[in-house]
């Protein structure tokens, strides 16, 4: 359901933290150490509940703006001169969506050491407490080996942290962190692989907290926000999951599905290529022909964006749709090697609209297909059983309409990449 559906923010937000973390196994559980670590000390300084849970949604999101491979193995660096242009990003992006806007300073701001507080203040800047306690949570963060039992590094990553007090780092909150340091419980959960069962145990307690109403247009602003930040990782691919989604949604209204199926094929749409966060840039970038070994990077989005989604019951039917976009009615297609008779007619609209946006948009490795050549290469598919005639005729009968609606989509989407790409003011 769209018009009723009642979801944890908190369960979007971890959804999105995964898939963030799945990019390298060095980055792996980052944001949901970072979360529980500033959840921990918000609470022993006494914050809210509301207060802690939005350092949660912080820690959980702080890095979304790292937008390359390189970017995130860079902050991990304990010495963190230099990352504002990551934290702006992120913060453009919250902005984006009104249920996390509230968060998008504490995140813009988390880098900013205790000792330049006078510069911001001298422009007029108020740089809030959250952010120095995720500042200080993010570096705890950084400075776990994951190849070593945790407890053995307790007093070296306290007395680097304690050495930075007041300078790095605001005292209160270094003795904040001091005093949670010798509980070998607090240690213990955040190494813990089961960190996001721990965080969610933590927030249900208090379920007010992060239930929001996802009417249709809150679960389109969220499936957008998923979007830019899976698309805008390259110019390349900063304007597709809007023209998959315009275009999906366009082809099931013409199908005759309902105004809420065609809300949730659009919905589906934007978060069609979630998985694609966990594909290097440096992949999805390169001019030249993939190996054997990147291909098969690629080939794995589909099965992110599928696991990923799973996590949320009501996303149900979204997410097959969503995740079925490469398979094909010969049963060729990827990763599960779904069969025609087990495809349903949203998962074979989905598929026409991933392929008629991809080859009619540039990228690196070639120029967008002119509209006949387009609908040639779609024929040949459908004529192959690759995709599904009936919606291929569909879209070559009302071509003009749809490919308006996708070159829309598409043009407002690339004003907000370019927006998106200058620092906020």
């Amino acid at each position: 359901m769209i018009e009723e559906t009642k979801l944890m923010l908190l369960d979007l937000v971890m959804c999105l933290s995964d898939v963030v973390d799945l990019v390298a196994p060095a980055v792996a559980n980052h944001h949901k150490q970072v979360a529980y670590i500033a959840f921990c000390l918000g609470r022993e300084l006494g914050f809210s509940m509301k207060q802690r849970t939005d350092l949660v949604l912080a820690g959980a999101l702080h890095d979304i703006g790292a937008l390359s491979l390189k970017d995130k193995i860079d902050v991990l660096r304990f010495e963190d001169n230099g990352f504002f242009k990551h934290a702006d990003l992120s913060y453009s992006l919250l902005k984006m969506f009104e249920p996390l806007s509230g968060i998008a300073d504490i995140v813009r701001f988390h880098h900013v050491s205790w000792s330049d507080m006078g510069k911001y203040e001298s422009k007029g800047i108020i740089v809030p407490m959250d952010s120095h306690i995720l500042h200080l949570a993010d570096r705890v963060s950084v400075l776990i080996d994951k190849r070593k039992e945790i407890l053995g590094q307790v007093s070296v990553i306290c007395k680097k942290i304690e050495k930075q007090s007041g300078e790095m780092f605001m005292p209160e909150i270094v003795d904040a962190f001091m005093r949670l340091s010798v509980k070998e419980n607090f240690w213990f959960q955040v190494a813990s692989q089961s960190i996001s069962s721990l965080l969610i145990r933590e927030i249900r307690q208090y379920p007010n907290q992060m239930e929001i109403e996802m009417d249709a247009e809150a679960l389109l602003g969220v499936s957008r926000l998923f979007s830019k930040i899976i698309d805008f990782r390259s110019h390349y691919t900063s304007t597709h999951s809007s023209g998959v989604a315009a275009s999906a949604e366009a082809l099931a209204r013409l199908a005759g599905f309902s105004d809420q199926e065609c809300q949730m094929m659009k919905v589906a749409g934007y978060l069609h290529d979630l998985g694609k966060l966990a594909v290097p840039t440096e992949i999805l970038e390169k001019p030249a022909k993939l190996t054997k070994k990147e291909i098969n990077i690629i080939r794995s989005h589909t099965f992110h964006t599928c696991n990923t989604l799973h996590s949320i019951h009501d996303f149900a039917m979204i997410n097959t749709w969503a995740s079925s976009h490469h398979e094909r009615l010969s049963g060729d297609g990827y990763p599960f090697h779904i069969k025609a008779k087990d495809l349903s007619l949203g998962s074979r609209i989905m598929a026409v609209a991933d392929v008629f946006t991809a080859i009619t948009e540039d990228r690196p490795y070639r120029k967008g297909m002119p509209d006949e050549k387009a609908l040639q290469v779609l024929q040949d598919m459908a004529d192959n059983s690759l995709l599904d005639p009936g919606v291929v005729s569909l879209l070559r009968l009302h071509f003009e309409e749809i490919n308006s609606l996708r070159i829309a989509a598409q043009k407002a989407s690339n004003e907000d990449y370019k927006q998106f790409l200058h620092s906020p003011n």
